[in-house]
This record gives structure tokens, C-alpha cells and sequence, in this order.
């Protein structure tokens, strides 16, 4: 220690010494270390003094071009097969059952169609088979699920299966996936569900917005992989109804934003649940390096895999026809309904930056006789399920939605998307046109720059290389719209009646998920469960009050004007009837006592204050 003008200072080399001393007691013993020689993966590899210090990370870098490294070094399906290039691995028609991947669920991708990997999912298999952790980066619509999904399911035990029963903790999860959306984890376990149909794996959506007790007691009956967000499986694990210590095999989709500021303490929670030794994969189509490095602190020796397609080296997928205008605010719903007029237009997603805007887009839309539906975070898990089913099955062709919907939703014959409103961002550009061209069909990526978004517009296409740094300036009546989009001459902002042939919304049934956090009409929310439009609660402002079918009540189930007070008066003179007015009529008012006086003088008051509203 050192004195300078009379105050003791730490000298350089004390506090050297010190952070020596602090890393030193969160490394591995060498005991520890001497414990992992000659143990085969899966296996305990001694007691670490952290649970997540892992030995220094090696990882690598797997481009189209240099895939063979890792085939090299891992166990080929076969002495024939070439996985140096992507090119290579689609001209020698490798299907699934190439790698050795289980007969049931080769069976059941056939019998949906699918028999080829794409390049992220050829690359993808003979690395994760084995069990190394991956970084599995990729184009949005190039498979990316089936990437991870095959793996999962290839190591998983269902019961009647050999095995099942000699497993530590039968019918406990075995496999994890964590999802940023609700609607990315119902798809993700939706292709779970079909590569495994010939297999009795239970697999469990476990997501905010449906009731706790259907999750709970299928959780208690027995699951094999569980599929869900962050939020609901740390509640769960809080109330000790998710146990994942037996959960081998974790997976983070999207794992850019899983792993952003806002899910990344939920996601440590998690992973701090699961075990020390375990097999971890990561997949997104966007991963910056800030991102990369926080990954591989829950990572062992990752291997880093970037596919794509042998001819399509850009950032965006060479199938999507990619469309900038320059577009006036109070012009571009005039625009939007001229383009979803075009010839050719099929299922159409329509993205907005707030959901104040979608639901006025969707709204918008609605009046000029299109078929569409909104999905946006004021709606609740029911509405937005119901919204994408009627999408599915074809009641409504077009979708409005933030970028809620940007990240993993899969839905085919998508042949337009619009960006209503800028991105914020290049990722969140290529999550959202990347609902269209997928899977080697293609499409159009209509963007539309407001004048106080052109530097963000630069931005993007300069970072992605785009080509389009100055939007074209465009209106309803720009002769340049109908030429580029096909759309035919003279047509208006309003759907013609003879075209008007989908059922709607309304033609799909909403289904009651026992939503949380929201009040039914039978229970007297504050909407009564009829919605905005009619007022805070039934059929007006002061129709009904605020309840629902009650008269003049909060709630739906006991009125307030009802019943006798202890002192012997009744409620039901202080006020008048609700029920007298409509729309913007009477309001119940509320009224003070001045005085401590009696029951008869309260009754007077209220009678008088009545009688002007009568009147």
C-alpha cells in the first residue's frame, strides 16, 4: 500500500493480484478438467466450481464453400455423399434417410411432401446428430425449423419406445424449445407435430394468453418436448410445475432476439434449469457478433453454420422482388388498396410499426370491401389465433400485423408483403419480406418511405445493399404503380362488389382459450365482451355502464343499484335507471353526502338530483 498527501492507494500490482485471485475461483478445478479426458459426449464431465465456466470456446465457421471441414470430422451416412458445397449436396439428391435419420420420421416428412434438405438442414444434420452445439444461420424461409427439429426428434425417447422405460425420469421433457412469439412457438410445434406423427412424442405449446390449468395438467401428465416463450415456461418454473432438469436437448429460435436485452434474463432463468451437459442450438437468419458472443457463454465449442443457396450470395432471398416508393402519409391507403388489386395477388401480409396503425389499416381496409384481419399486441391470444386460421383457410387474403408476425410465422401461398411503414431496422426488413418467396416459391416486397423516413430507408439499403437509395416518388395515380405491379387501368381504391367472394373474420370461429388477464361478458369486464365499438360496456356510453347486461352496474352479474343498505334504504332510488338512455345518452352520475344525515334525507337528495334527468 502506498501513501499519497496522507491517503492510503492500492498499488497496480495489489489489483492485479486481486483479479487474478477472483478469476481464478471461477475456473475449473484441474481435477475437474482431468475428469472431461476420455469421457464420450452426454456424459458428466466432473463438478465445475460455476456452473456455466465452460473451458476456452472454439467454434467454427462453416460457410457453403467449407463445409467439409466439419463432415470431415464427424461420422458420414455415407462413404459417397460430398458435403463441400451446397451445390454439391443438392446435385447428388441427398434426402434425410442419407443421414441416418430415424424411418418414422423420414416417413412423415414424405407424406407431407418433404424428402430433400435444404442446405442449412444438410449442412445442419450431420454436425447435430452427433450432439456438438450449434449457430445455425440462415435465409428467412430456407428451413431453418426442420434444421433443429430433426435432430430433437431424432434423440428423443417417445413411450412404447425402446428405452422409454429405462430413462431416469420417463415423461419429464426431454427436449426444449424457447421462442420469442406466441405465434412462432404454436408454428414450431406444428412441424414438431408432423415429422413426428408416426411416433407417439407428446409435444406441449406452452405460451402468455391461454389459461394456466390445460398447460399444467398436461405437464403433470407426461411430456417429451415442450415449445414455448420465455414468460409463461418461467412461471411455470417458478410454481415448480415445468421441471427441465432432464431436458438434454435445448434450442433457441430466433435466438437474436431471445438473446436481446429484454429476454435475456428470462433466458438465463432457463437455461439455468436445465442441465450442466446438454446439447444447445441456435438458430436465426440475422446474427450480429455481439449476439454470437453472448450465445456461446451457454455454448460448448459451437460450430458456426451460414448456408445458403449455391447461386444467391445477397441478404435477401433471390426469389423476393423487392419494391420501393416514396409515399405520401395520407395517400397510402389509396396506394395499399390499388396494389392488393393486382393480378396475380394472392395471400398478402401488410406489417405496421405500432398497432394503433394496424388496427386503423385493417379497419380501413374492411369498409372498402377487402377481406382482411388484424394481429397486434391489444388483441387478445384468441383473436390473433383466430385471424391467422382465417388466413390459412382462406377467409381473409389479407393479414395486417406488426412485426409480431415477422419472426417464424409460415404460412404458404404468400405472394405480397407491404411495409405499411418503414422498418426500424435491416433485421426486422429481412424477418418481414421474408414471409414471402419462401421455401423456392416467389414473391414481392412492396416498401413504403414516408419523407421523415428516407434516412432510415438509406440506412437499411445501404447496409444490405439494395440498390434502392432513393425511393421512387409515388401516388394512386402515378401511371409507374400499375405499370410495375401489374395492376390494371382504372381501378379505384374499392374492392368491387363481384369480387367481394371471402367469408371474413367472421366466417372463422373464435376459439375460447381462457384467456388470462381479460374479463368475458359472463363476468363483467370492462367491455362487457362486446368490444370498443359499442361503448365502455354494453350498447353505449350510458347505455349500460360500464359492466355488460347489467342495469346500471359494474358488473355483469350484480348490479350496483340492486340490494338494501344496512341502514334500511335502498340503492336502487339513488339513481336512475340505466337502461333509459343510448349511445351518448345519460350518464350515471355519482353523488357526495354533505352531511351526516339519516337514510330519508339521503333518499331526498337523490330523488331531486333525478329529477332534472327525467325531466
Amino acid at each position: 500500500m502506498v501513501w499519497y498527501f496522507g491517503c492510503p492507494v492500492v498499488s497496480m500490482l495489489t489489483r492485479r493480484a486481486h483479479r487474478a485471485m477472483y478469476f481464478r475461483d471461477r475456473l475449473p478445478t484441474t481435477s475437474a478438467l482431468r475428469a472431461t479426458r476420455g469421457k464420450p459426449f452426454g456424459q458428466p464431465r466432473g463438478p465445475l466450481r460455476r456452473r456455466h465456466a465452460k473451458a476456452p470456446v472454439t467454434t467454427t465457421d462453416i460457410t457453403p464453400d467449407g463445409a467439409a471441414a466439419v463432415a470431415a470430422g464427424t461420422t458420414q451416412p455415407s462413404d459417397q455423399l460430398d458435403f463441400s458445397s451446397a451445390a454439391a449436396i443438392q446435385a447428388q439428391d441427398v434426402s434425410f434417410a442419407d443421414f441416418g435419420v430415424r424411418e418414422e420420421i423420414v416417413r412423415a416428412l414424405a407424406d407431407s411432401g418433404i424428402t430433400h434438405p435444404f442446405p442449412i438442414q444438410a449442412m445442419t444434420l450431420p454436425v447435430a446428430l452427433q450432439g456438438h452445439d450449434i449457430i445455425g444461420q440462415a435465409k428467412t424461409g430456407t428451413g431453418k425449423t426442420l434444421g433443429f427439429g430433426v435432430p430433437l426428434l431424432h434423440r428423443v425417447v417417445a413411450p412404447g419406445e425402446p428405452g422409454f422405460d429405462e430413462l431416469p425420469a420417463p415423461g419429464k421433457p426431454q427436449a426444449l424449445v424457447v421462442a420469442p412469439t406466441r405465434e412462432l412457438a404454436s408454428q414450431v410445434a406444428r412441424d414438431l407435430e408432423t415429422a413426428s406423427k408416426h411416433r407417439s412424442v407428446r409435444i406441449v405449446q406452452i405460451y402468455g394468453g391461454r389459461a394456466y390449468e390445460p398447460q399444467i395438467e398436461t405437464l403433470n401428465t407426461g411430456v417429451e418436448v415442450v415449445v414455448g416463450t420465455p414468460g409463461r415456461m418461467v412461471d411455470l418454473l417458478n410454481q415448480g410445475h415445468l421441471n427441465l432438469t432432464r431436458a438434454a436437448t435445448v434450442v433457441l429460435d430466433e435466438a437474436d432476439e431471445m438473446l436481446d436485452l429484454g429476454f435475456l434474463p428470462d433466458v438465463e432463468k432457463i437455461l439455468s434449469r436445465t442441465p450442466a451437459v446438454r446439447h444447445t442450438m441456435l438458430f436465426s437468419a440475422t446474427m450480429p457478433g455481439p449476439v454470437v458472443s453472448m450465445a456461446r457463454r451457454y455454448m460448448s465449442q459451437p460450430t458456426h453454420i451460414r448456408a445458403a443457396e449455391p447461386d444467391d450470395d445477397g441478404a435477401t432471398v433471390k426469389n423476393t422482388r423487392q419494391v420501393v416508393y416514396r409515399a405520401h402519409a395520407l395517400d397510402k391507403v389509396e396506394v395499399l388498396a390499388r396494389i392488393l388489386q393486382a393480378e396475380g395477388r394472392e395471400r398478402t401480409i401488410v406489417f405496421a410499426r405500432t398497432k394503433r396503425t394496424a388496427a386503423k389499416v385493417s379497419d380501413e381496409l374492411r369498409t372498402r370491401g377487402f377481406a382482411a384481419g388484424a394481429i397486434h399486441g391489444d388483441l387478445g391470444q384468441g383473436a390473433r389465433e383466430q385471424a391467422l386460421r382465417a388466413l390459412r383457410h382462406g377467409n381473409i387474403d389479407v393479414l395486417v400485423a406488426t412485426d409480431v408476425a415477422a419472426r417464424g410465422i409460415d404460412v404458404t401461398d404468400v405472394t405480397h408483403v407491404i411495409n405499411y411503414q418503414c422498418p426500424e431496422d435491416e433485421r426486422t426488413y429481412l424477418h418481414r419480406i421474408g414471409r414471402t418467396g419462401r421455401a423456392g416459391n416467389k414473391g414481392t416486397a412492396i416498401t413504403f418511405v414516408d419523407w421523415d423516413d428516407v434516412p432510415r430507408w438509406q440506412m437499411i439499403d445501404r447496409t444490405l445493399d439494395l440498390g434502392y437509395p432513393e425511393p421512387v416518388e409515388t401516388y394512386s395515380s402515378s401511371p409507374h404503380l400499375f405499370s410495375d405491379l401489374g395492376i390494371p387501368e382504372g381501378t379505384k381504391g374499392r374492392l368491387p362488389k363481384g369480387a367481394q367472394r371471402l367469408g371474413g373474420l367472421d366466417a372463422e370461429e373464435l376459439e375460447d382459450l381462457g384467456e388470462t388477464g381479460k374479463r368475458t361478458a359472463g363476468s363483467g369486464g370492462r367491455d362487457g365482451g362486446h368490444g370498443r365499438g359499442q361503448g365502455r360496456g354494453g350498447q353505449g356510453r350510458g347505455g349500460q355502464g360500464r359492466g355488460g347486461q347489467s342495469s346500471g352496474g359494474r358488473s355483469g352479474d350484480t348490479p350496483r343499484s340492486g340490494g338494501s343498505r344496512p341502514d334500511g334504504g335502498s340503492r336502487s332510488e339513488e339513481k336512475p335507471a340505466a337502461g333509459e338512455g343510448s349511445g351518448e345518452g345519460q350518464r350515471r352520475r355519482r353523488r357526495r353526502r354533505r352531511t351526516r344525515s339519516g337514510p330519508g334525507e339521503g333518499q331526498q337528495g337523490g330523488a331531486a338530483t333525478s329529477a332534472p334527468q327525467e325531466a
